[in-house]
């Protein structure tokens, strides 16, 4: 005798295991931003509960959604070894995946991401660390296509974007190493074809008391910071507090002035910026200022639904703060 099938949960079950109307569990499953947030939890809580599944095939149908959007990530080279995208990539996946929307990821495939969104399989996109240069952007938002972006756009630009306060970070970085008492204090700047780049070296620059802090330009790898270092001990041999604008450069910076017989933090303190595990990595464990990267990617999905949603969502930009985490490296 053939088995059954089981039998598949509603979402009026979900909806009365939560304690609410089905027409609310129905946006939280369709990821609409305005639900309570502890109204949002009980309805996720009776969702891994029950093992309710949203029927994807017949809201599409009604709603005449691919319910699936794009992450689009730098090229592949850049992504490996960087621990940034994988919590980008988690921290979406934490709202796409109870409003059942499909997480297509995306990297150096930029025209293939328009073409989809414009023939509708493709609901809205998630910009990554986008190139100045890059035509995506504003080809999305001249389309009126949803779309965020995960950085302050370099070229003025109408659209939504999410980030980290930048220049408050990298001050936080400054004023610590100033408070330490050092004194001839450099950074290893990101790259300067990007915000982050840009708004954490004038950050750096900012906190200083003299004019023109000593920098050189990284790309926020490891070997980035390996090279930097480098050239900073080779031109400043004097320096005792540096500044590396992504934990992967501190990393590589550090490897460098081990080389070199310098003792961290004793000859030189070192600070780095993600928080991430490459900061746990570093011996000694580095001490780093914290960007919340699951939280702000969560933001950014948030935010492309509810574009998705309501299509005449007002243009937004959201901040986060940072925060100094203390370890051994400063």
């Amino acid at each position: 005798m053939p088995s059954s099938s089981p039998r598949r949960v509603t979402l009026e079950e979900v909806a009365r295991m939560a304690g609410v109307s089905r027409a609310t569990a129905s946006r939280v499953v369709n990821g609409v931003a305005s639900v309570d947030e502890s109204i949002r939890a009980a309805v996720l809580r009776a969702i891994d509960d029950s093992g309710y599944v949203p029927n994807l095939a017949a809201r599409s149908l009604v709603t005449r959604r691919a319910d699936a959007v794009a992450l689009v990530l730098p090229e592949e080279r850049r992504m490996l070894g960087d621990p940034f995208f994988g919590r980008v990539v988690s921290g979406v996946m934490t709202v796409t995946e109870p409003a059942g929307v499909h997480l297509v990821l995306a990297a150096d495939t930029r025209s293939q991401v328009e073409s989809d969104v414009r023939r509708g399989r493709l609901d809205g996109v998630i910009l990554i660390h986008t190139d100045p240069l890059d035509p995506l952007p504003r080809l999305l938002v001249e389309g009126h296509f949803p779309v965020v972006l995960s950085s302050r756009p370099i070229q003025p630009l109408p659209i939504t974007y999410v980030d980290v306060n930048q220049t408050e970070g990298a001050a936080l970085a400054a004023r610590h190493l100033l408070s330490l008492g050092c004194r001839h204090v450099a950074t290893i700047a990101g790259p300067q074809h990007t915000s982050a780049g840009q708004d954490r070296l004038a950050g750096f620059r900012d906190a200083l008391p003299h004019a023109e802090p000593i920098w050189v330009e990284g790309d926020f790898t490891r070997e980035s910071g390996t090279a930097g270092m480098a050239a900073l001990l080779s031109r400043h041999p004097t320096l005792d507090g540096v500044f590396a604008a992504s934990d992967l450069m501190a990393q590589g910076a550090l490897a460098v002035l081990r080389a070199a017989g310098r003792v961290v933090p004793d000859d030189v303190a070192m600070v780095g910026f993600d928080d991430s595990s490459a900061a746990l990595a570093c011996e000694p464990p580095l001490t780093t200022v914290r960007q919340p990267v699951e939280d702000m990617a969560a933001e950014m999905a948030r935010l492309l639904l509810r574009q998705i949603d309501t299509p005449d969502t007002p243009v937004k930009k959201v901040i986060f703060e940072p925060k100094l985490i203390h370890r051994q490296s400063a």
